[in-house]
């Protein structure tokens, strides 16, 4: 019933959004009945609300689309589930290019700094360093719309997202050395280049360089390729054993986390898919992997979740490495992503996840074999302990 008042009242406010609204709040006042049928009779009490709202109300009423993002809002909420979720245009655009790990853009890291100012480092030759971007630059405006307090660091990305090879003016402000005044603002045109952002990262450790450590952030389109380059270097490093680290990974992509989970196993269930109907999906291991044989501990914490926890899962199933670190996340359901006419998008909880022995992750977590907590200080304990762990 929720579900198909929220899909009218979907398709009705967006319609609303491009200029139909007061046409249909107009036929929907004057003849209630076609929505006192079912589940739509609420809707007509909904539009009967809102006229009054517009008659009555003293101040600024909500755009169109604004209506219509927090009737969508509003309905998500009573599900109860904070997965099920509306993400708008932007926001949208950037989850995508993060999942596809490489966009369009000018490689800049941004910041607000002590005075809330939007502050600018460029990658390593980057097209901003290229530009002259230096670190520390305040910007100030992007392509003449300036930076407010209320802007905030997801929108500035989303105008600096765009098609390779197409241009974007920052205004920018130079600090001074201490105690001298920034530069007067001035442009600096850049053209945007694909933007690659690894989400594997890997090196031999210094306390124990027979050992490699790899670090997946995320997992995108392309981790599995990452990973498979950090296997081959590390071991052309003469490396004996890996450190495989997930911690405050927060999911991403099912289907490369199941390609890295792969690399490390021979065969088996990687996890089992439960939907809403009680169908069960079991998902097993890829053949070909190239670490199977390697032994191996796995870092978790609680940012550790959902595909992350996936693999962390199958792994400790598997008897295939030991979990070091903190209890996991506990995000273990699946959502399916239907991508809106607007750009926006809406995220539905349609299943949940069970590790290969059929333990619930959801509202749960991991407990790790070797529970060590994260230090204060600068020493990371917890990659020391799974180094003495692997170490003969």
């Amino acid at each position: 019933m929720l579900i198909g008042s929220l899909l009218v009242c979907l398709c009705l406010a967006y319609t609303a959004g491009f200029g139909c609204f007061r046409l249909l709040w107009a036929e929907l006042a004057d003849n209630t009945l076609a929505l006192e049928q079912g589940d739509y009779q609420s809707l007509g009490v909904f539009w009967e609300a809102w006229n009054q709202v517009e008659q009555h109300f003293y101040g600024e009423l909500p755009s169109p689309r604004e209506r219509t993002y927090g009737a969508i809002y509003g309905a998500l909420a009573l599900l109860g589930d904070p997965h099920t979720r509306f993400v708008e245009p932007q926001p949208r655009e950037l989850e995508q290019d993060r999942m596809r790990g490489a966009f369009g853009g000018i490689g800049v890291t941004l910041w607000r700094d002590a005075e809330s100012r939007m502050v600018l480092s460029p990658y390593p030759d980057s097209p901003a360093e290229q530009a002259g971007v230096r670190e520390g630059d305040i910007l100030l405006a992007v392509d003449a719309e300036e930076i407010t307090d209320e802007t905030t660091i997801d929108d500035v990305r989303a105008r600096l997202h765009g098609e390779v090879s197409t241009p974007v003016t920052l205004t920018i402000s130079r600090p001074g050395p201490k105690g001298y005044t920034p530069t007067p603002p001035f442009d600096l045109t850049i053209t945007r280049d694909e933007i690659q952002v690894p989400s594997v990262t890997w090196r031999v450790l210094d306390q124990a360089p027979e050992i490699g450590y790899v670090c997946i952030e995320s997992f995108t389109e392309r981790t599995d390729d990452e990973l498979l380059t950090a296997l081959q270097e590390l071991r052309e490093a003469k490396t004996v054993s890996l450190v495989l680290d997930l911690r405050d990974n927060a999911g991403g992509l099912i289907e490369p986390a199941v390609a890295v989970a792969s690399q490390f196993l021979r065969d088996g269930v990687v996890l089992h898919e439960l939907n809403h109907d009680d169908q069960e999906q079991t998902i097993r291991a890829q053949s070909g992997g190239v670490a199977t044989d390697v032994p191996l501990v796995v870092l978790v914490n609680g940012g550790t979740a959902s595909a992350a926890e996936i693999v962390a899962a199958a792994l400790q199933d598997h008897d295939r490495a030991l979990l070091i670190g903190e209890t996991t996340h506990g995000k273990g359901s699946v959502q399916l992503i239907y991508e809106l006419s607007d750009g926006s998008s809406l995220h539905v909880t349609s299943a949940i996840w069970l590790t290969p022995s059929r333990h619930r992750i959801e509202g749960q977590g991991l407990t790790p074999d070797v529970y060590v907590p994260r230090s204060e200080g600068p020493q990371d304990v917890q990659l020391d302990r799974a180094a003495a762990y692997l170490q003969p």
